[in-house]
């Protein structure tokens, strides 16, 4: 009798997070080996645009795992018409392998969500459950965990491993992302990449440059976290309304608002490689509250990528800390990113007032709110926004 590993999954595309996970769950678990299944049309969240179909998915995934021993590929769930229950997979499986232990592998969203699957209580008499964290997760995800185990143990009499998560924290999503901003080497296979590139797979070899509005924003909204859209839009529209009242170039305005967070949903790691890709130097700082880093990312990425003017490329350099001395532009980016309509927080319907009567009053109200509300969580000021606002006292005081 052996133990067989079923991972079921779009791979879309397959990174080297995929090949780490793998090697570690048949590690830890002891597996004979691994199936990898991928999925023609996942039922639980529809396929990002521009997404290779299944046959295409398979081929990379193949390609990944080509010379690794011990796991196959498994093209079961698109001979299927219609979208690919796990429930048929295991019965198929269950079907070939009478005698095994199999084990269904699965990561820490899918696992949650477990019992809003088509038929958990049949998946669970026939296969065993594997998770997987990663040890720095909060104390809120791993009691969460602890919980749905112990819920689907109740309910369904399943059998259920949480692993801890040694591998490479990173996404299909993210590799998708870093695709498009040039810079997937660390991500993927050097085979599965030459694959994406030799067939212009995920937008790879597309122009971005000097797109018209209108296909700028779909560019760049495919590339923000969905639920920052909303935001972004807003950002967009106010930094417009704004050059519309200050005498500014509102189709720069919209085209870096638009941009202003493209890079915002990565993670540290892969905001420091866009930092050496584009030459970006860091502060220790900037390192240590590496969200500050999309900004000086976005900008890169605005210029290089989507070959957007100095102005825009600035604005959105500037748009988090803002600077002493700013241009115009810089400026009502920086007041669209703090009070867009969707911003709900003390002191934003004076900043929206300030904006409309006094410019620089509302950038020193923002300033000023920024610090004192870093002050009050004891977190350090960045030394870029004291610059702005003692600048701003100044030039005031000047007058």
């Amino acid at each position: 009798m052996g133990k067989i590993g079923l991972y079921g999954g779009s791979f879309n595309p397959p990174h080297l997070g995929h090949g780490l996970a793998v090697q570690e769950m048949r590690r830890q678990l002891g597996l004979d080996r691994v199936i990898l299944i991928p999925a023609a049309t996942p039922p639980h969240k529809p396929l990002a645009d521009g997404s290779p179909d299944a046959r295409t998915r398979l081929e990379l995934l193949r390609l990944m795992f080509q010379d690794v021993d011990g796991v196959e590929v498994d093209d079961l769930e698109l001979q299927r018409q219609g979208p690919s229950y796990t429930v048929d997979t295991v019965r198929e499986m269950r079907r070939r392998f009478p005698n095994d232990e199999l084990y269904l592998l699965m990561g820490t969203d899918m696992f949650l969500a477990f019992d809003q699957w088509y038929a958990p209580d049949e998946i669970c008499r026939r296969v065993s459950l594997v998770t997987v964290h990663r040890s720095e997760d909060s104390a809120a995800v791993c009691r969460q965990l602890a919980e749905q185990a112990e819920r689907l143990r109740r309910d369904y009499g399943a059998s259920v491993t949480i692993l801890d998560n040694r591998f490479l924290a990173t996404s299909s999503t993210e590799a998708r992302r870093m695709l498009r901003f040039r810079c997937a080497e660390t991500y993927l296979a050097p085979q599965v990449l030459a694959y994406i590139e030799a067939h212009h797979l995920y937008g790879v070899g597309e122009d971005w440059k000097n797109l018209p509005f209108a296909q700028l924003r779909k560019a760049s909204l495919s590339l923000h976290d969905p639920k920052r859209v909303p935001h972004v839009i807003g950002c967009c529209e106010t930094a417009a309304r704004l050059a519309r009242r200050w005498g500014a170039d509102e189709a720069l305005a919209a085209r870096a608002g638009i941009l202003h967070d493209v890079t915002k949903a990565l993670s540290k790691s892969a905001q420091l490689l866009l930092c050496e890709k584009y030459g970006i130097m860091t502060t220790t700082f900037e390192r240590e509250n590496y969200k500050l880093l999309h900004a000086r990312t976005g900008a890169a990425v605005a210029r290089d990528i989507f070959g957007e003017s100095e102005p825009v490329y600035q604005a959105i350099y500037w748009h988090t800390t803002g600077r002493a001395d700013m241009g115009l532009l810089e400026k009502l980016l920086y007041l669209a990113d703090y009070m867009e309509p969707h911003r709900a927080f003390d002191g934003v319907e004076t900043l929206r007032n300030l904006a409309e009567t006094d410019l620089d009053g509302a950038l020193l109200c923002g300033f000023q709110m920024s610090i004192d509300l870093l002050e009050s969580e004891g977190k350090a000021l960045d030394r870029y926004t004291v610059e702005a606002r003692d600048y701003l006292l100044h030039e005031r005081n000047k007058a």
